[in-house]
């Protein structure tokens, strides 16, 4: 039996899969509805296996991955998505996702994924397991996001949803001024003149979805 977490943004995993996961004696500890809950749940709770998605408010999966990583490595994580994107797979792997497959999948897939991750395994749907490969042999490519810090992301993400610096300032427990600073910096980084560019920026980047 394993404890998982989930966070539920939409619907992370659809019922059946939800359904297939319980069937299996699979303990369900607490679903969560933003990035920012999903860490602070996995540190409260500890639990064997987190299963997320990618795009996610208040901070994205790939951001939300790291900093559980960070905190928890023993901690196994499933990225469940619609994004069937090997580049996008690749990023979620190298962030240290332990699993990716899709929200078309069956539910028997997402219990066996959560199996393997469990005993300490890697598990990829077969639906974008060929791309892959291809991506990861491909060592000139720079990440998504590589050029921005983990702050840098999570301040281009809050822009994108639409917060304001004063908001930014406050999720992230910084001042204004220096949210500001963060802002500019992205710009400069990203080559955007204004935030409308931003946005486009952390929309092709996966932050923030249309």
């Amino acid at each position: 039996m394993y404890d998982g977490l989930s966070q539920r943004c939409g619907r992370t995993a659809r019922n059946d899969q939800r359904a297939a996961l319980l069937r299996d004696k699979f303990t369900l500890l607490r679903t969560v509805y933003d990035g920012r809950a999903l860490v602070a749940a996995a540190a409260e709770l500890n639990p064997d296996v987190v299963v997320t998605d990618i795009g996610m408010p208040l901070l994205n999966g790939l951001d939300a991955i790291r900093q559980i990583k960070s905190a928890r490595p023993a901690t196994k994580i499933i990225i469940l998505t619609m994004h069937a994107e090997p580049d996008l797979a690749a990023d979620a792997f190298r962030a240290g996702a332990s699993g990716y497959l899709l929200k078309t999948s069956p539910g028997e897939e997402l219990v066996e994924a959560v199996r393997q991750v469990a005993q300490g395994r890697a598990y990829l749907t077969s639906l974008i397991a060929k791309d892959l490969i291809t991506v990861l042999l491909d060592a000139k490519k720079e990440p998504t996001g590589e050029k921005l810090t983990g702050r840098q992301r999570e301040v281009l993400q809050l822009i994108a949803e639409g917060r304001t610096m004063k908001e930014v300032a406050s999720l992230l427990h910084i001042s204004p001024r220096t949210a500001e600073s963060h802002k500019y910096e992205i710009m400069e980084v990203l080559g955007a003149q204004n935030t409308a560019e931003l946005v486009q920026h952390a929309i092709r980047m996966k932050l923030v979805s249309v």
